[in-house]
């Protein structure tokens, strides 16, 4: 049987860098991929990959995710959102896992990672962001609240204002969605089971 490896606080804060951030953006398993997209003031669109995309609630229906401040790294997304409130999550297709990566790197405020990573934009219903054309799974979401969490970064939380996806079998919508571990290691996502909803009796 193998040794198991124990960190503590003080291990962790020692370690180097680079390999503690793929560390703790590894611990916490496969999240889901998704592209955010946002329009900057000039009219510019911009994309980038995230993996912290969660549901916050229904009705209203509410999805957050966390993003970066502009700090000591240009961060377009959070500068692009204070500036227009409307934003877009797209899922991440495999046969896009390359050109969504590509939106990580840091280009120029005046590029669009749309046309750089080769992802075609679409409009729907005069929603004023635009969406990934590939992506099976669209959203189209309005700021309602960010919020500074302890280290600095944002949980931005926005309302959905439209939905789109390719047929009434939402299930079989998800068959080519994408996982991602860490910064750069991505996963294909298969149903292992369903099960009923737990009630308990009283």
């Amino acid at each position: 049987m193998k040794k198991e490896i124990f960190l503590d606080t003080k291990e962790l804060e020692n370690m180097e860098r680079v390999k503690r951030l793929k560390l703790i953006n590894s611990v916490s398993g496969v999240k889901s991929a998704n592209l955010i997209g946002t329009k900057s003031k000039n009219g510019v669109s911009n994309l980038c990959i995230v993996s912290s995309v969660t549901h916050i609630g229904s009705n209203p229906p509410f999805i957050g995710f966390i993003c970066r401040p502009n700090n000591k790294v240009k961060r377009d997304t959070f500068n692009n959102l204070l500036e227009n409130p409307y934003f877009t999550i797209n899922s991440v297709e495999q046969s896009k896992i390359d050109n969504a990566h590509q939106t990580s790197g840091k280009y120029s405020q005046e590029v669009s990672e749309f046309e750089e990573c080769n992802l075609k934009e679409v409009y729907f219903k005069n929603f004023p962001i635009p969406f990934v054309l590939t992506s099976r799974i669209k959203i189209g979401l309005k700021l309602k609240q960010k919020k500074k969490l302890v280290n600095g970064t944002y949980f931005i939380v926005g309302k959905i204002e439209l939905l789109v996806f390719p047929n009434s079998n939402f299930e079989k919508t998800m068959d080519n969605s994408v996982g991602v571990v860490g910064l750069n290691t991505y996963y294909s996502i298969k149903k292992i089971k369903e099960l009923d909803y737990v009630r308990i009796k009283k």
